[in-house]
């Protein structure tokens, strides 16, 4: 593919924007890429991998002359960061970011941004527990879907440009309402994450009674929970607090969902229990089918295997 945006500003270098300026190198896809972080520690290494043709102290710094702004911070940084690089844009640029919530991000960053930008909020559905610049991969985006919503009135150029953009990093691309945006992924990734978070401190708790036979005998479900658990602390802190509205509300209706399974097992009640389970375990045919994960053994883990001393 050719150059679509000629200077790209990552502002913060973590996993997301680390596999946007690796994926779009691969493709030709930004002419230079500019990359700025709080931390001078990020900023180092950053600079060390040449993760970026550039990088700069300050995020004012960062965005001058580019033609797409990304801001990849917590959620709870967005407002800030907005209100330092607002003067500093470029007239016709566009601003974009990475949030897991939407309508926040916009409340918290529309207002520090001039009439004469365009902002189109997005959200890449892939990630990985791992963070920091060298957690980043070129192939993060591929085949995985990114959801924009853009506020109302945004040229629509403007979208389409941005979704050529996600297109050239290999990801499939939809636009929704940032509201209905919310409520998907209160279901799809927020409450699950919290019922991860609780598991897994659950088995902590527990583990302080067994002398750490729960990790030692860790089954395949405790842990895919403990890997989702991984994520980073301060931006799932920021999401449920962004997005508390959607999550109490899937919350509760997995609370009630609970207490019926609850009841079939003290009742007995194994064709209740049949049921559900066949018609949860339709979801996942689904995510296979949609191409969403794979049906291999063991969802496609490759077994290391610890070589015997002396072998």
């Amino acid at each position: 593919m050719s150059v679509i945006y000629n200077r790209v500003a990552l502002i913060g270098l973590g996993l997301i924007a680390g596999s946007m300026a690796h994926a779009m190198r691969r493709a030709g896809l930004a002419g230079e890429i500019v990359g700025t972080s709080r931390s001078a520690e990020t900023r180092a290494v950053a600079a060390e991998i040449g993760l970026c043709d550039r990088i700069t102290e300050t995020a004012a710094e960062a965005v001058v002359g580019a033609d797409l702004v990304v801001l990849a911070v917590p959620i709870g940084a967005m407002a800030a960061v907005a209100e330092e690089i607002g003067p500093y844009l470029a007239p016709g640029a566009t601003v974009t970011d990475v949030g897991s919530v939407k309508r926040e991000v916009i409340v918290q960053v529309a207002p520090f941004l001039p009439d004469t930008v365009h902002f189109v909020p997005a959200h890449p559905l892939a990630g990985t527990e791992h963070s920091g610049p060298r957690s980043g991969f070129a192939t993060l985006f591929d085949d995985r879907y990114t959801l924009l919503t853009p506020v109302e009135g945004t040229e629509l150029e403007a979208t389409a440009k941005l979704r050529t953009l996600w297109e050239g990093c290999g990801a499939r691309v939809e636009e929704m309402d940032a509201d209905h945006h919310d409520l998907v992924l209160a279901v799809t990734s927020h409450t699950p994450h919290l019922i991860a978070y609780t598991m897994v401190g659950v088995a902590d708790d527990l583990r302080r009674v067994t002398d750490s036979e729960v990790i030692k005998y860790s089954a395949a479900g405790f842990r895919d929970f403990t890997r989702i658990a991984a994520s980073d602390p301060t931006m799932w802190r920021d999401i449920f607090l962004s997005n508390k509205d959607a999550t109490l509300e899937i919350l509760g209706r997995f609370t009630e969902e609970l207490f019926a399974l609850q009841r079939a097992i003290r009742t007995g009640d194994g064709d209740h229990l049949h049921a559900y389970f066949t018609r949860t375990r339709a979801i996942r045919r689904g995510i296979i089918e949609a191409g969403q994960d794979t049906d291999a053994p063991n969802f496609g883990r490759t077994t290391v295997k610890k070589e015997l001393p002396g072998g």
